[in-house]
C-alpha cells in the first residue's frame, strides 16, 4: 500500500489515496500504522475520498482509531496533497469533511504547493451543538474541578474544543490536559487548549482528543482565536499570530463569525510503500 508522511506543523499525518474509490477505511489498521513504535508514527491518518459535490473528501481517523470530524492542519496536508499529486488540478477546490464543506487554496512556491489558506466556516457557540451538556453560550464561564478554578470558553469548529486563557503552571496544565478531554461536559469527549495571550498573539498547548499532547491543532488554534475575539482579548477581521509547540499559523475572525480563516504550511516527510502482510 502506497502512503505519504505530511506534517503541519508537528502535527503528522498518514496520507492515503482513495480519490478514485475502492479504499475502505480500517480504524484497526490505523492504531497500527500511527504507532511510532511498531508502525509509521503519526497523530492520525487523514484519508482522501471521492468528492460529494466537491472535488475530494477528507475523513480523519485518530490515533487512537476513533473518527475526528475536522482536523486544521489535516486539510492543509490533503490541500497540498491533492494539488502536487494532480488528485485535484486547481489552486482553489472545495473538501468535503464531517464537519461540512469546506474551500481550500494553496500557496505554491514555483508550481509546488507548500501551504494552504482553509476557510474553516463558522464557529458554533450553541453548547448543546458543540456539544457540551450546557443550554446556551459558554463563554467565559466559571468552571471548578478538583481543587482548580478557572474560566473558559466551549467552541466548535466541527468539533468540540474548552479554551481557556487562565494562568496556570505547566504541572497543572500536563494534569488538567487528559481528565478535561474525558469530563462529564462533554458527551462527546473534547480538545483542550491552554493559552496564553502575549503582545497580541496567542501561544497555546493543545490536548487533542483522540491523540493526546500533540505539537499542533489547526482547529484549536482557530477556536482559541475565536475564544479570544469573542472575550474582546484580540480583534475580529485581522489576521492573529498563533503559536503551538510546532509553528505557527495566522488565523482571522470574521466580526459576524460568518467564517475563520487559517492559513500555514504543509510538508511531505517522505513516502512509501507497505509490505502486503502489515495491511492485512
Amino acid at each position: 500500500m502506497k502512503f505519504w508522511k505530511y506534517q503541519g506543523i508537528g502535527n503528522d499525518f498518514i496520507v492515503l489515496d482513495g480519490s478514485k474509490g475502492g479504499l475502505a477505511i480500517d480504524e484497526e489498521w490505523c492504531k497500527c500504522a500511527c504507532d511510532r513504535h511498531f508502525g509509521i508514527g503519526a497523530d492520525g491518518v487523514l484519508y482522501i475520498m471521492p468528492g460529494e459535490n466537491t472535488d475530494i473528501t477528507m475523513r480523519v481517523i485518530n490515533a487512537d482509531g476513533s473518527e475526528a470530524e475536522m482536523c486544521g492542519n489535516g486539510i492543509r496536508c490533503v490541500a497540498v496533497h491533492a494539488y502536487n499529486s494532480g488528485i485535484v488540478k486547481k489552486k482553489e477546490m472545495t473538501i468535503h469533511t464531517l464537519a461540512g464543506d469546506l474551500k481550500a487554496t494553496v500557496t505554491l512556491d514555483g508550481d509546488k504547493a507548500v501551504a494552504a489558506t482553509i476557510n474553516m466556516g463558522a464557529p458554533i457557540l450553541d453548547g448543546r451543538s458543540i456539544p457540551i451538556d450546557w443550554d446556551g453560550q459558554y463563554v467565559d464561564e466559571p468552571f471548578t474541578f478538583l481543587r482548580y478554578y478557572f474560566k473558559a470558553t466551549a467552541v466548535s469548529m466541527g468539533n468540540p474544543h474548552f479554551v481557556t486563557f487562565q494562568e496556570m503552571d505547566d504541572a497543572t496544565i500536563d494534569q488538567l490536559g487528559p481528565l478535561l478531554e474525558c469530563h462529564r461536559l462533554f458527551p462527546r469527549r473534547t480538545n483542550v487548549e491552554f493559552c496564553k495571550l502575549i503582545d497580541g498573539k496567542i501561544y497555546i498547548r493543545v490536548f487533542e482528543r483522540g491523540a493526546a499532547w500533540t505539537l499542533a491543532c489547526g482547529t484549536g488554534a482557530c477556536a482559541s482565536t475565536v475564544a479570544a475575539a469573542i472575550t474582546g482579548r484580540v480583534p475580529f477581521d485581522t489576521p492573529i499570530d498563533v503559536h503551538l509547540p510546532g509553528g505557527w499559523l495566522k488565523v482571522t475572525v470574521d466580526k459576524d463569525l460568518k467564517y475563520v480563516m487559517m492559513e500555514g504550511p504543509a510538508d511531505l516527510v517522505f513516502e512509501g510503500n507497505l509490505p502486503d502482510e502489515y495491511s492485512e
